[in-house]
């Protein structure tokens, strides 16, 4: 059994989708005005995993992730920089995609485009209007919130607090709408802004119509999992729902899972306390050889350590506890691929084949219980910590074989093994076998250079008690 919190019902719920074995999963994607931030990832690495994780236990998911490239900050970013909408959007929407494959996040099974999708949005407002849910004045089109009586189910908050300025993207004074609390779906045309037809005149959506357009006609009325950041639940989420129900009459979306936003040293993210990254910054820090530092796995695991609904608290620190425990989880898989390598006998006490077979399932039911990951990264360190008291002699190559089978269960999982696959070439078995013969025959200088030939290929060798070990350099 699968059980999420629903941020709707404000409770851990099972999770059951529409379809027996199809999931309809929507997540809100990056604005392209600048690049995105480890605040942004923590919430794209969480839905990744949720993906990942229903994919694992079986479901097809149709992932839906939109690319904001018109709202107001993309249109002062390309007013600011001389430049088309178009042309500045697409240089943020490049740099995030590459960011995406950095981290190791599965791309969207769709990721339509706002400025592409204009009439599924003009379509939407009209049936608005139809239902008496929107308005239009002086060529903007608002949607009266005291029309819906569901407003403020999913954040819980009452109407006299949705007050303007809930959001920048709430406009305050630039238009003028019968309540405070109503919001734009259709923003009349300014003098040099990039604008569209409509029955309405010229003009651009607004930010909240996006989504629901995109999500809706893409997975229909009614879909299973809608995910983002908790600072999109109000009023963003909020609005979402008032503008889909109040078209379609159905409910939107049966499930709602909100991460819990990020801290940088304890502080929240801003440029003037010198606490704001971005992935290029991040990768861009150096160790004391000179060399990158952290790479985009390690980063990703950072984020994967804390529970999504949990506060986390990001520092260099931390992300130096996060490589060192990465390279502990990389060594043991190594060690797995080394020992069923050998020819081994096939006597075993099986504890290690009983010790995978335990870890595998409270992994899986950590998962399953609102991706605690916490949880579930605890059962695999103290699963390493067991295995490696196990002498190798006892183990036999099935054992290393069904350990490995594990370890490739975790990454499809959690996604943190990329590049660290066990996948030795043929020549560096050679040379791994060729130095340990050397070392057999006191020959400690031709063994010293098979080393240092493995080193320049990007491997390391390590003498232990049961035979080389090998590691990749990161």
């Amino acid at each position: 059994m699968i059980k999420f919190f629903n941020t709707l019902s404000g409770k851990s719920e099972e999770f059951k989708p529409l379809k027996d074995k199809g999931v309809s999963l929507y997540t809100c994607g990056p604005t392209v005005y600048d690049y995105a931030h480890i605040g942004n990832f923590r919430t794209f690495v969480f839905e990744d995993l949720l993906r990942r994780f229903l994919e694992f236990k079986g479901y097809k998911v149709n992932h839906v992730m939109n690319i904001t490239d018109v709202d107001d900050k993309t249109i002062a970013g390309a007013v600011r920089e001389k430049k088309s909408l178009k042309e500045y959007t697409e240089f943020y929407t490049k740099a995030f995609r590459e960011d995406l494959k950095t981290l190791n996040i599965l791309p969207p099974t769709k990721e339509p485009k706002a400025t592409d999708e204009i009439p599924a949005m003009i379509e939407l407002i009209e049936k608005l209007i139809k239902n008496n849910k929107a308005y239009i004045k002086d060529g903007s089109v608002y949607y009266r919130v005291t029309d819906f009586a569901g407003y403020g189910k999913l954040s819980k908050k009452k109407l006299d607090m949705n007050i303007a300025g809930a959001s920048e993207r709430v406009d305050v004074d630039e238009y003028d709408r019968e309540q405070i609390s109503d919001f734009a779906l259709w923003k009349k045309a300014k003098e040099g802004e990039p604008s569209w037809d409509s029955p309405w005149g010229k003009g651009r959506p607004g930010w909240h119509i996006e989504c629901s357009a995109m999500s809706m006609k893409y997975l229909g009325e009614t879909f299973d999992i809608h995910a983002g950041g908790e600072d999109l639940i109000f009023p963003h989420h909020e609005n979402e729902i008032a503008q889909s129900e109040g078209a379609t009459g159905k409910p939107f979306v049966r499930y709602w899972l909100h991460s819990k936003h990020l801290l940088v040293d304890g502080k929240k993210m801003s440029k003037k306390d010198k606490n704001f990254y971005t992935l290029c910054d991040l990768l861009a820090i150096k160790d004391d050889e000179g060399k990158q530092k952290y790479d985009g796995v390690v980063i990703r695991f950072s984020l994967l350590f804390v529970h999504y609904r949990q506060q986390f608290n990001f520092t260099l620190q931390g992300l130096d506890a996060a490589k060192e425990a990465l390279n502990r989880l990389r060594d043991f898989w190594l060690k797995m691929g080394l020992g069923y390598m050998k020819e081994n006998n096939n006597v075993s006490s099986l504890e290690l084949g009983t010790l995978v077979k335990v870890v595998r399932e409270h992994f899986t039911a950590a998962l399953a219980d609102d991706l605690n990951t916490s949880e579930a990264l605890g059962e695999m360190f103290a699963f390493i910590k067991l295995a490696n008291k196990i002498a190798p002699e006892k183990i036999s190559a099935e054992e290393y074989k069904e350990a490995d089978a594990f370890l490739n269960e975790t990454d499809n999982m959690l996604g943190i093994f990329s590049g660290f696959h066990f996948e030795l070439s043929d020549e560096i078995k050679e040379i791994v076998k060729s130095r340990e013969e050397a070392r057999k025959n006191k020959k400690y200088d031709v063994a010293d250079s098979l080393r240092n030939e493995a080193r320049k290929k990007g491997y390391i060798i390590d003498d232990l008690r049961e035979g080389a070990r090998v590691k990749k350099l990161l």
